[in-house]
C-alpha cells in the first residue's frame, strides 16, 4: 500500500472537515429560519423549569402572619413567577458552561470517513482511496491552567446559585410588601369615603346657614374647597390600589386581567408583628450579595493565578489512526493502517506585551473586586440595621399615634353626648368627626408599615429572621 497517499488523504480530510464542517452548520440553521419565516409560527417550548425553592424563602417565617391568602400567594409567586424561572435557568447555564469548560481537561476523538480521487506529483494516472481516520489530541494539563479555569467557570455556576436566592426572597418580599399595601389601600379608601361624606355634609349646612346669613360665602367656598379635594384624594388612592393589584397578580404569575378577583385580608384582621431585640451578627454571612462577592474574591484569584500560568508553556500530544485502501472491502485490513504520534512543547516568546497586560489587567481586577466585598459587607451591615431601626421607630410611631386617636375617640364621644344635650352644633360634631377619621388613616398607615418593616428586614437578614 502506497502510505504516501493514504497520509495524502487523511490530511486531505483534515482541511475538508475543517473548512466545510461550519459551513454545512450554518446552512442548515439558515434552512430552519427561513422554514419558520415561511410558517409564520411561533413554537413555544415546554419550560424546563420543574424544581421549586421553597426552603430559599422560609415558608415557615411567612406562616407567622397567619394569613392563608397571603400564604398562597408566595406559593404562588415561586411555582409561577417568571423572573424566578430566568434566575434558575441562568443556573443551568452556567453549569453547562462549566461543564464546557471542563471538557477542555479531557482527550478529543474524532472519526471521519472521505473517500477521495487525488493525483500526486510526478505521477500521470489519477488514483482514488478510502479513507477512515481517527484522530485524538490532548493537552496535558501538567501545570493545571485548564484546571484553573474550570474552578473559575465553576465560581461562576456558584454565584448564579446564590443570585437565584436572592431572587427568590427579593419575589418573595415583594409580594409581601405588596400584599399589605393593598390591605392598608382598602382601609385607606374606606376612611376616605367616609371623610367625603362628612364634608359634603358640612359643606351642604354651610351653604344653607349661608343663606340665612350666619355664615360667610369664604367659608362656603373654603368648604367646598375641601370637599372637592377629598374626592381627588380618593381618586389618588383607588388609583394606587389598582396598581398595586396589577403588581401583585404579575408577581404571582397571573394576568393583571384578573387583578380584581384578587382576595385579601380586612385591615381590622391583619396581624402585627413582634418586633425583635437584635439581629445577630451572623446573619450577615448567610446573605446572597456578601456570599456572592466571596464568591468573585475567590474567583479573581483563580483567574489571576491562571494569567501568570499563560506564561508556561503548552504541550500538546497529537494521535491519528488511518484505515485506508483503494478498495472499500480491504479498507479495515490491518496492514492497511497508518498510524501518527506526536508531541509537541510551544512557549511564546513574544507576544507584544498581551500577557503581561493581561497579568496586569487580572491584579487591578482582583483588587477591585476585593474592594468590592469589603463594601457589600459594611453595606449589609448598614441594611440590618436601618431595617431593624426603621421597624422598632414605625412601632413607636404607631404606638403613639394609636394613643392619640384613642383619646380623640373618648373626646368625640363626649362631643357626641353634648350634641344630643343641644351643647353643640351638629356641624361642630362633623368637624370633629373628620378630625377622628383623619388620626385614624395615621394609624392605618402606621401599623400597615410596621408589618412592610418587618418584610424589609426579613430581606436584609436573607429570610433567617
Amino acid at each position: 500500500m502506497n502510505y504516501k497517499k493514504l497520509a495524502a488523504t487523511v490530511i486531505i480530510t483534515s482541511i475538508i472537515g475543517l473548512n466545510f464542517m461550519p459551513a454545512a452548520c450554518f446552512a442548515k440553521t439558515t434552512q430552519k429560519v427561513n422554514k419558520d419565516k415561511q410558517n409564520k409560527k411561533t413554537k413555544v417550548i415546554k419550560s424546563q423549569v420543574t424544581e421549586y425553592r421553597f426552603d430559599y424563602i422560609n415558608t415557615d417565617w411567612w406562616k407567622r402572619f397567619d394569613d392563608e391568602y397571603l400564604n398562597n400567594y408566595i406559593i404562588k409567586a415561586v411555582e409561577n413567577n417568571h423572573d424566578l424561572k430566568i434566575a434558575t435557568l441562568r443556573v443551568e447555564q452556567y453549569r453547562q458552561m462549566e461543564k464546557m469548560q471542563l471538557a477542555n481537561e479531557l482527550p478529543s476523538v474524532g472519526v471521519g470517513f472521505s473517500p477521495t480521487g487525488m493525483k500526486l506529483p510526478g505521477v500521470t494516472n489519477t488514483s482514488g482511496m478510502w479513507a477512515f481516520p481517527i484522530t485524538v489530541s490532548y493537552e496535558p494539563d501538567i501545570f493545571l491552567k485548564n484546571r484553573d479555569k474550570t474552578r473559575s467557570a465553576k465560581k461562576d455556576w456558584e454565584k448564579a446559585k446564590i443570585e437565584e436566592r436572592a431572587s427568590y426572597i427579593t419575589i418573595a418580599s415583594a409580594v409581601g410588601a405588596t400584599y399589605y399595601n393593598i390591605i392598608k389601600a382598602d382601609k385607606l379608601i374606606e376612611l376616605q369615603k367616609d371623610i367625603i361624606q362628612s364634608r359634603k355634609e358640612i359643606y351642604e349646612l354651610m351653604s344653607e346657614r349661608n343663606k340665612v346669613g350666619l355664615t360667610s360665602t369664604a367659608d362656603v367656598v373654603r368648604a367646598n374647597k375641601a370637599y372637592v379635594a377629598a374626592t381627588a384624594d380618593l381618586n389618588d388612592l383607588e388609583k394606587s390600589r389598582d396598581t398595586l393589584l396589577n403588581n401583585l397578580a404579575v408577581l404571582i404569575g397571573e394576568s393583571p386581567a384578573n387583578a380584581n378577583k384578587l382576595k385579601r385580608k380586612a385591615y381590622e384582621d391583619s396581624y402585627l408583628v413582634k418586633i425583635p431585640d437584635s439581629i445577630p451578627s451572623e446573619i450577615i454571612d448567610q446573605r446572597p450579595d456578601y456570599l456572592a462577592a466571596e464568591i468573585m474574591v475567590e474567583k479573581a484569584g483563580i483567574d489571576t493565578r491562571a494569567a501568570k500560568k499563560e506564561f508556561l508553556p503548552r504541550i500538546n500530544l497529537i494521535g491519528l489512526m488511518a484505515f485506508g485502501s483503494s478498495a472499500l472491502n480491504t479498507a479495515f485490513n490491518w496492514s492497511n493502517v497508518f498510524g501518527l504520534l506526536a508531541a509537541s512543547a510551544m512557549l511564546d516568546l513574544f507576544t507584544g506585551g498581551r500577557k503581561v497586560a493581561n497579568l496586569k489587567l487580572k491584579k487591578n481586577q482582583y483588587e477591585q473586586i476585593l474592594h468590592d466585598y469589603y463594601n457589600t459587607n459594611l453595606k449589609a451591615i448598614q441594611e440590618v440595621n436601618d431595617s431593624l431601626v426603621s421597624l422598632k421607630q414605625d412601632d413607636k410611631k404607631y404606638k403613639t399615634n394609636l394613643n392619640v386617636y384613642k383619646l380623640e375617640q373618648i373626646d368625640f364621644d363626649y362631643s357626641t353626648i353634648k350634641y344630643e344635650d343641644g351643647l353643640i352644633s351638629y356641624l361642630d360634631l362633623l368637624q370633629r368627626k373628620e378630625n377622628l377619621l383623619s388620626l385614624n388613616k395615621l394609624v392605618v398607615s402606621d401599623k400597615i408599615d410596621c408589618n412592610i418593616d418587618y418584610i424589609g428586614l426579613y430581606k436584609a437578614t436573607a429570610a433567617r429572621i
